[in-house]
């Protein structure tokens, strides 16, 4: 069992700041923990736009603070988000978030994220693992 808190993982490698500044996440569970998915507490700030494409991952999103405006950047339909809401992007949609407001969100990425990722120049996360744990030795 384990048992943390977002304020817990403050200031360690797990509260990750995107290179942009346009975001910053709280991975509460990541892949190393190996249990098939990662969970994050994440907020993007008001006034930014952030464009993305989780060619590697699927992404659930529910917000709890603020407001965004969602674009689907492949049909140019567009979504408010806010408190309550979720979206699914199940079908690796490319995607743009401008925030109205500060938008605190719980997403989930499966497969799941190390921490260590931030997007690339088309928006993508790459597909990092971890390492295999090694075998526990055998008893005789």
């Amino acid at each position: 069992m384990i048992v943390r808190s977002f304020k817990d993982i403050e200031g360690t490698d797990r509260h990750t700041r995107a290179a942009t500044g346009t975001w910053e996440s709280k991975r509460i569970v990541l892949a190393k923990e190996r249990v098939g998915f990662s969970l994050h507490e994440t907020i993007m700030y008001a006034g930014t736009e952030t464009s993305m494409w989780y060619a590697n991952h699927i992404e659930g999103v529910v917000c709890v603070e603020g407001e965004a405006e969602l674009t689907d950047d492949e049909t140019g339909q567009k979504y408010t988000i806010t408190p309550g809401t979720m979206y699914l992007l199940d079908g690796h949609e490319r995607h743009t978030m401008r925030i109205k407001e500060d938008f605190r969100c719980i997403c989930v990425f499966n497969p799941p994220v190390t921490g260590r990722e931030d997007h690339d120049e088309h928006g993508v996360y790459p597909l990092l693992t971890e390492p295999e744990p090694e075998p526990e030795p055998e008893e005789v």
